[in-house]
């Protein structure tokens, strides 16, 4: 059960009735959460891992038409993340980024990315490519954005493919080496780090 604003827990939304709520929506893929603005309605005990489970109450959901049923309607604001009906808007908490990139393809001079949970992006303006670098370490973790500033973590596999594709382009004053697509160079190192 969720924490309503007020602090009373009795009332606010639960998984079940944002998953009906999503479903009578007719969520074919993401519904248009985008032009819905619906109150704040507390938090759901709703957790997306870093490797992509999503789980409720602790538990990992293991039913895949639900979890895309909770994607459809994920929502990001700022650094949160929330799960929006045209009547109710919830907090979820994301260890990371929502989603997972599973798969890059090159398409022509572009490419596709494929989650976790089956959505596509092709990168470019609308889906940008970045990647962050853990300061002590220097380790990369790559993000490509899938819709509306929601990210998915690139796995391993996939960023070795983007390496594999890689060139050197100037990029801010220096050589970088990255990626193109979709008409953009994305950075990923300095190309002087590279060995």
């Amino acid at each position: 059960m969720a924490n309503t604003k007020n602090g009373e827990g009795n009332g606010g939304p639960s998984a079940e009735s944002l998953a009906s709520a999503a479903s009578r929506a007719g969520a074919r893929g993401p519904a248009p959460v985008h032009l819905w603005d619906p109150p704040f309605c507390g938090d759901l005990d709703m957790r997306i891992a870093r490797d992509g489970t999503w789980f409720h109450e602790g538990t990992p959901i293991g039913r895949e038409r639900m979890v895309k049923l909770f994607a459809s309607i994920l929502k990001r604001e700022g650094d949160r993340h929330y799960l929006v009906t045209p009547v109710e808007k919830v907090g979820i908490t994301v260890d990371d980024a929502p989603f997972v990139a599973v798969d890059v393809v090159r398409e022509g001079e572009d490419l596709l990315f494929t989650t976790n949970l089956g959505e596509t992006a092709l990168a470019g303006p609308d889906h940008p490519i970045r990647v962050v670098r853990e300061p002590e370490t220097g380790e990369p973790a790559p993000y490509v954005e899938i819709r509306s500033g929601l990210e998915a973590l690139i796995d391993r596999k996939s960023f070795y493919r983007l390496v594999e594709l890689g060139e050197t382009a100037p990029h801010e004053g220096a050589d970088w080496f990255g990626v193109r697509s979709g008409g953009v160079f994305f950075p990923i190192i300095p190309a002087a780090e590279l060995r």
